[in-house]
């Protein structure tokens, strides 16, 4: 259902970082921990929320790797008893395809998603970009913005104006790449790689982006635009930037 564990050299690699997996379903939590220390982390499993919140009292992960399904999620609202510097990263493996529908329950850090059924290799390039960025140094607050557009990490919400926008999660990291890169044309291998982990060829950035599109841009001012031949960004002007 999730595929084999990886031996291309090609997928992303850690090294050495401390994982925490954290799935009811013994296959899923199998095949992820297998993967991941192939891929050079190191990895500790639990499968309930109350082990959870334990192993994160006992130890400091670099990341967490944790199933929306997992029995006991609601435990994890007891998180805010942690240090509040403390705040590993966060990969969701969910159910749905909508972040409207996903809830955050472990901490106001970085987190990421990825859909069931998962891939491999889509699963090693989140984890490699949310360790790259928690490294990168803290953040000032948990929302990007832009004009009237404001992105919040933190409720994995997204809103133009007064309006909520109903995104997938594709369509949630297109939209924090263009505004992490305001006013930077980004191209399509780009996008692709950071929305997916690989290229992706056909019409599949054009699609996303104008579904992307048609959600922000619906009741104001372009923020979304188009140069020909190089690729998208983000801005107030449909100049060239």
């Amino acid at each position: 259902m999730y595929g084999s564990p990886p031996a291309s050299r090609a997928l992303a690699r850690g090294n050495g970082q401390h994982l925490l997996v954290a799935t009811g379903d013994l296959d899923t939590s199998e095949l992820l921990a297998t993967t991941l220390e192939l891929a050079g982390y190191r990895i500790a499993v639990a499968d309930r929320g109350a082990e959870v919140v334990r192993r994160l009292a006992e130890h400091r992960l670099d990341l967490v790797v944790i199933d929306s399904e997992l029995p006991g999620l609601g435990e994890l609202g007891q998180g805010g008893r942690l240090k509040p510097a403390y705040r590993p990263p966060v990969l969701l493996l969910a159910a749905g395809d909508s972040l409207a529908r996903i809830v955050p329950e472990l901490g106001t850090g970085a987190r990421d998603y990825v859909t069931r059924p998962f891939r491999i290799a889509e699963v090693l390039a989140r984890v490699k970009v949310l360790l790259r960025d928690a490294g990168g140094g803290a953040r000032a607050g948990n929302a990007l913005s832009h004009a009237d557009l404001v992105l919040d990490d933190a409720t994995c919400r997204a809103r133009r104006d007064a309006r909520t926008l109903d995104l997938t999660p594709a369509e949630y990291r297109l939209l924090h790449h263009l505004l992490v890169n305001a006013h930077k044309v980004l191209s399509k291998e780009q996008i692709s790689r950071y929305v997916w982990g690989e290229f992706r060829g056909d019409n599949a950035i054009e699609q996303l982006v104008s579904r992307l599109r048609r959600k922000v841009d619906r009741s104001g001012p372009a923020l979304i635009h188009t140069r020909r031949g190089f690729g998208y960004w983000l801005g107030e002007s449909s100049e060239d930037v």
